[in-house]
């Protein structure tokens, strides 16, 4: 089936579930060869690159779409709905139960249109075999966090997804159960999904899923408006909808749209809900934040995100990233100061340097610290580094080595400094800055001794992204996480002087478990 039979189909999809998209706008969407050709040899779509545009002049302020939530597959309009309730399956797993259920539907789903435009699956790591993911990831902020979840999903599968393949009264379709199946899922809600409200949860958001990522550019926001035409609850219209999809998933002429209804409509990820149920958000809209040119492509953004995060939940990167960020972890600091000093001098220093407050983690302990995309090591590595570093009698003479803060003799200005440059510049002694070249070098280790950045570089300019794109995202990922220990090497080389006076406060950490 050719990619514009395809969208098509889905404009009609639209159009029959109240889902009203702009004149303005043109989906456009094209058929390319899958990256893995012998993941999708047994499917028989091609994955589409799809791109919205302007057909004219945008305007800040403009709503381009607007988007009912029954037409949204949530784990409360699926068909498979009494199935989750019943086997108690919330969050992500039961989205991941509820796509499984209406793929198995097939043209019965009243989904099947909106299937015909996703991908089987997203390319993302968790995906990827064991093997690609030590080959490929090692040594970067991703290799032990997809090797974890990627064992806890497999896990989830056999406690969850199994024991349903097993009732007999459910007569689940097993094909569509799979591990792969359940993985096929999850990249999907990873990439896709969106945060709809309280009731339905997060789910798939047909027409929001398909604007593309751009870091820092979004040009379209999503909001959650109330109709006051529509019930709090849209079961009647969604079994009315299932119908019409039904009736009309065999016809291929395409429809012009047709926006007259009066209702308003929608929102991205984090959706802005209303807190008065007597008037409860039934649409969603989609509004223009910025002017956009005819012929230029409409972006969303996932937010502001590094390689590692963006790789980790949607399977790509973006050269240049101005989020990237590194992590060192705590267990590398003290493998380095076990490696100068004794393991008890380690320990009671790390224990001196959470007593005193200054992990900056509240209740929790950091167990990593963030190097920025400009080299920077945050201030509680500093401080860290410091406090090992700082000579016995120094530590005597202070009174830090009580047990108590409130017996500490004469609060050091490293401590009672409070403004954050001036304090870092202190805390840049020529022992720190030798002690961040070293853990600069130890970090640099985990990527193996085999290549040099250097021959990353030019591995990562010969690679065909259309050939093999986990070859060139994994070596984008780990180009960008050694440019950053280039530029820690280089602030370490130049000490305080390194450090720009008005630094932005980074908020951004390591892409977490899925």
């Amino acid at each position: 089936m050719t990619a514009a039979r395809r969208m098509r189909g889905f404009k009609r999809w639209m159009k029959c579930h109240g889902i009203e998209c702009s004149d303005a706008l043109l989906l456009s969407a094209e058929n390319v060869a899958d990256a893995d050709a012998d993941a999708a040899a047994e499917d028989s779509l091609q994955s589409l690159s799809i791109s919205v545009k302007a057909l004219c002049d945008l305007k800040e302020g403009d709503v381009v779409a607007t988007i009912p939530k029954h037409s949204c597959l949530t784990v409360k309009t699926s068909a498979a709905s009494d199935l989750i309730e019943e086997a108690e399956l919330g969050g992500d797993l039961g989205i991941a139960v509820a796509i499984m259920f209406e793929r198995s539907l097939g043209p019965k789903s009243k989904w099947f249109q909106y299937f015909q435009i996703l991908p089987p699956f997203e390319p993302i790591p968790l995906l990827w075999s064991i093997l690609e993911i030590d080959s490929l990831l090692s040594g970067t902020e991703l290799h032990k966090i997809i090797k974890e979840d990627k064992a806890l999903v497999c896990q989830d599968w056999k406690d969850y997804i199994k024991p349903l393949l097993d009732s007999v009264s459910l007569e689940l379709n097993p094909d569509f159960f799979t591990v792969d199946e359940y993985l096929a899922a999850k990249s999907l809600i990873a990439s896709r999904s969106f945060q709809i409200d309280e009731y339905h949860g997060s789910g798939m958001v047909p027409l929001a899923d398909l604007f593309n990522h751009k870091t820092a550019a979004e040009d379209v926001h999503f909001t959650s408006v109330s109709s006051s035409s529509e019930s709090d609850t849209d079961t009647e219209s969604e079994n009315e909808n299932e119908n019409a999809n039904d009736e009309n998933s065999g016809d291929d002429e395409p429809v012009a749209p047709d926006f007259d209804s009066e209702t308003e409509g929608f929102s991205e990820g984090d959706l802005e809900l209303s807190s008065t149920s007597e008037n409860k958000p039934t649409f969603m809209e989609m509004i223009m934040i910025k002017d956009v040119n005819a012929g230029s492509e409409v972006f969303n953004t996932y937010g502001s995100l590094g390689n590692a995060a963006l790789l980790h939940r949607y399977g790509f990167t973006e050269p240049d990233n101005p989020f990237d960020i590194l992590n060192i972890d705590l267990d590398i600091v003290v493998q380095w100061s076990s490696s100068l000093f004794s393991r008890r001098h380690s320990r009671r220093r790390l224990s001196l340097w959470r007593k005193l407050n200054l992990s900056g983690s509240g209740s929790e302990d950091s167990d990593y610290f963030e190097i920025s995309f400009n080299g920077e090591p945050e201030l509680e590595l500093l401080l860290l580094l410091y406090v090992i570093l700082l000579p016995e009698e120094k530590i005597q003479e202070l009174g830090l080595a009580s047990s108590s803060t409130s017996e500490v003799k004469e609060t050091p200005s490293f401590l009672s400094n409070k403004d954050p440059e001036s304090r870092k510049k202190e805390l840049l002694t020529k022992s720190v800055c030798r002690a961040l070249l070293s853990l600069a070098d130890a970090r640099e280790s985990l990527y193996g001794r085999l290549n040099s950045l250097e021959e990353d570089v030019r591995l990562f300019n010969e690679c065909c992204h259309a050939v093999d794109s986990k070859l060139y995202h994994s070596l984008m990922l780990r180009i960008s996480e050694r440019r950053i220990l280039e530029k820690l090497r280089s602030f370490a080389s130049s000490g305080a002087g390194n450090f720009r006076k008005n630094s932005q406060t980074r908020t951004r950490k390591r892409a977490k478990r899925t």
